[in-house]
């Protein structure tokens, strides 16, 4: 691996073993850290870490390319998006198709009866197959054969077997004619509608984004019960159900309506986009100008707030003391007798609640509150409560301010490199291109199919060899099994079973990857941030090009200890989605209580370990950031220096979320109200500069523009947390390593210097300058 400049604790290091001024050792969490007069940021002179997680990374990417190569040479997404038939072939696309656009569907229903299986197989159960033009009249042979009125005399005639509506490999008049064959006489011919080899009826239809869709949908000038009185007025389909106008209205309509009428919907929202799209632009970029402008201010405004927001609650608490005692005097001259509930009269009932049920809680919980005692128990419980949070707040009161120095000084580092906060950009724009290549793999395993054969007519003695599919080719009279009565023939395109495991390695790989791009964009942060605090005089001694120089440095040395951290939430992350998926398969069949309850532990249980190590992974990158160490080593020391400080991280973390919550939130808010009153036309100043646009739906692009302004703040506020939580351990590691004399000064500022009761006494003298200019 490379041995590091800084190795240990004691390398190059003031061999003393006595801890720093007001520190103690903890045996328990590790020594403290000791002065290092060579250590005056992050370290340059480093050496690969975790190589060997580092090749088995790029092991695992070559691999998920194999799959992507293995997807693309067996899939066909078309089949997703253009009409495709039971065989797998695109309508007006594959070869011997290119005059039948259109798919005519045998059972149009079937997609609307089941819409679960519609979506799970990724389109409609029914039979489907590619057809010239689209029936241009109504037709049932199926109700006609059950009714005794289809003519099943041999033979029936061309021009009735014309009008069948068959599989493409299905030819209904040989069928019908074959000697002891399976669909031959009258049985057999009910047997092919049965068997879905033939429509079972069709009604007339249109061609509709390819598809053949009943004319009452797509022509206003048709009816349903125009277009059944063609026909039948009473179609049969196969199972015993009666196709009236009554089922079509309630089923075939409903859904078709519905789908238009989204359709419709998605057409007009699709247009206010278009009309309104540089005011979404604008509202983006203001909520950006917003975020980077309360960053910056954030020096000013956290104490403000953090005070503020204490006082607050401290107001809160006391107002509901006040109102319990209030309530308290105003029941004073209220007998407790009188108001006592009686609850034995109500009896006791099982199952549901009843109106009777509800009315009697809500009477009671009436009762309830009028009883003085139940407001002198507020009154003491909320007392209780207001007394120990300010005691806490009066206990932590310098922690509170370390925190709110260390919030501005996160401000200030900000404010100096402000390259990082377009920084995010790079990360997402490679998580969208991990998310796009995951989506593709999967797209083309997913439609991955391999048809399936089985053996119709086939003897008694019968067997193929291994007992394996049959192939079409065998039995052509070249093959194996020709001159047999058994025939070879084709019943759906299945996945192979080795797909499932693909999409499983495939989705493992999405969550490395964009966790593995996070933890870089994470540790380039850090290392620039750390290139701030441990610069003497700020901003003069900030390395230039901080930001470039993080990324150098963990490009260049930590690619394996960035996907050693990646890896831990990665494997966490597929286990919860096994767990996710084995109740989905449990659930399927009968179910078993403990077994459900066993797997949600185990899914909170998982959830919890993932919020963790992404707190301690995120610790460990900074650590690698600044000492170029391996990952584990940094976890173990970055956990260990926390826990020396457990206090102070819970302090400043709660802190700092809030601030980062209220920041998301206000500027969200702002901008989101803005527009409303803006799409209103309450704005007339703004409305004289910008026309506003004509919009069907404004909330819609009020929702997007929301939505948008929280994903950029929420990434610029992201750089700031990282901010906070890097100079954070430095300020740590600061007291630890420092005293405040000559030889071991301070870093932190005076303001944090002097909340944290420490001094610098000065600086070493160079020879280009005085010791009175060194004092800080």
């Amino acid at each position: 691996m490379g041995k590091d400049k800084y190795e240990g604790d004691n390398e190059n290091a003031d061999r003393s073993d006595a801890p720093p001024p007001g520190r103690t050792e903890s045996k328990k969490f590790g020594k403290c850290k000791k002065y290092d007069p060579s250590f005056h940021g992050p370290i340059e002179n480093r050496s690969c870490t975790d190589i060997i997680c580092c090749i088995l990374f790029i092991a695992f990417f070559i691999g998920m390319i194999v799959v992507g190569g293995l997807a693309w040479y067996q899939g066909d997404p078309l089949t997703l998006i253009y009409a495709t038939d039971s065989m797998g072939n695109v309508c007006g696309q594959s070869p011997g198709y290119e005059n039948k656009p259109n798919l005519f569907y045998f059972d149009l229903l079937e997609c609307f009866t089941n819409p679960t299986t519609t979506i799970l197989e990724f389109g409609c159960p029914s039979p489907k197959v590619c057809l010239e033009m689209c029936p241009s009249t109504t037709f049932a042979p199926y109700t006609l054969l059950l009714a005794g009125s289809l003519p099943v005399s041999i033979p029936i005639g061309d021009s009735l077997w014309d009008k069948f509506i068959c599989l493409d490999n299905f030819d209904p008049m040989m069928e019908y004619n074959k000697d002891g064959g399976q669909y031959s006489g009258p049985e057999g011919l009910q047997r092919m509608f049965e068997d879905k080899k033939c429509a079972a009826y069709y009604i007339q239809s249109e061609p509709y984004a390819d598809r053949c869709i009943p004319a009452f949908l797509v022509n206003s000038n048709a009816s349903a019960g125009d277009i059944l009185s063609q026909g039948l007025d009473l179609i049969r389909m196969v199972g015993g159900d009666s196709l009236t106008n009554d089922t079509l209205v309630s089923r075939l309509l409903t859904a078709a309506e519905n789908f238009l009428d989204l359709r419709s919907l998605l057409s007009v929202v699709y247009q206010d986009f278009v009309s309104s799209w540089y005011i979404i632009l604008i509202g983006l970029s203001v909520g950006m100008v917003l975020a980077l402008l309360w960053i910056i201010i954030m020096r000013w405004l956290a104490g403000v707030l953090t005070w503020l927001s204490i006082l607050a609650l401290w107001a809160i608490l006391g107002a509901g003391i006040y109102c319990c005692w209030q309530q308290y005097v105003f029941l004073e001259d209220v007998k407790s007798g009188s108001t006592t509930m009686s609850m034995s009269g109500s009896g006791t009932q099982t199952g549901a609640l009843s109106s009777s049920d509800v009315s009697l809680f809500i009477s009671s919980l009436s009762g309830f509150l009028r009883l003085q005692t139940t407001w002198l128990a507020f009154g003491i419980a909320l007392s209780i409560l207001l007394l120990i949070i300010v005691l806490v707040t009066l206990c932590l009161c310098n922690r509170i301010r370390i925190a709110v120095q260390l919030i501005k000084e996160s401000s200030r580092a900000v404010g100096s490199m402000l390259s990082t906060l377009f920084w995010p950009i790079v990360p997402f724009l490679l998580q969208v291109l991990i998310i796009a290549l995951w989506a593709t793999i999967a797209v083309f395993l997913a439609t991955s199919h391999q048809a399936k054969y089985v053996v119709y007519n086939a003897p008694s003695n019968f067997a193929l060899a291994n007992d394996s599919d049959c192939k079409p080719d065998d039995f052509l009279p070249d093959g194996k099994y020709f001159n047999m009565t058994a025939s070879c023939m084709f019943v759906s395109y299945m996945l192979p079973a080795y797909v499932t495991y693909l999409q499983f390695y495939n989705l493992f790989g999405l969550f490395w990857l964009t966790e593995f791009v996070a933890a870089l964009g994470q540790v380039t942060l850090a290392g620039a941030f750390a290139s701030y605090y441990w610069a003497y005089h700020k901003p003069q001694d900030i390395p230039t090009l901080p930001l470039w120089g993080g990324f150098y440095r963990a490009f260049r040395y930590h690619l394996g200890s960035i996907a050693f951290g990646a890896l831990i939430i990665a494997i966490i992350k597929i286990i919860r989605v096994l767990l996710e998926y084995a109740e989905v398969q449990l659930k399927k069949g009968k179910e078993n209580k403990i077994v459900l309850f066993i797997l949600k532990c185990l899914k909170c249980c998982f959830w919890c370990l993932e919020k963790f190590m992404k707190f301690l992974n995120k610790n460990a990158y900074i650590m690698i950031a600044i000492y170029g160490k391996n990952f584990c080593r940094s976890a173990r020391e970055a956990f260990f220096l926390l826990m020396r400080n457990i206090i102070r991280v819970a302090v400043i973390n709660k802190i700092t979320d809030f601030l980062i919550l209220l920041g998301i939130l206000c500027i969200t808010a702002g901008v989101s109200v803005a527009a409303f009153f803006f799409f209103t036309n309450q704005i007339t100043w703004a409305s004289n500069i910008l026309d506003v646009p004509d919009v069907n739906y404004y909330w819609i692009v009020i929702i997007v523009i929301g939505l948008g302004v929280y994903v950029i703040a929420k990434c610029f506020f992201n750089v700031f947390d990282m901010a906070v939580d890097t100079l954070f351990l430095c300020f740590l590691e600061d007291l630890e390593r420092h005293d405040g004399s000559a030889e071991k000064p301070y870093y932190m500022s005076k303001a944090m210097m002097k909340i944290c009761g420490k001094k610098n006494k000065s600086k070493p003298v160079t020879d280009n300058e005085d010791e009175d200019e060194c004092e800080w």
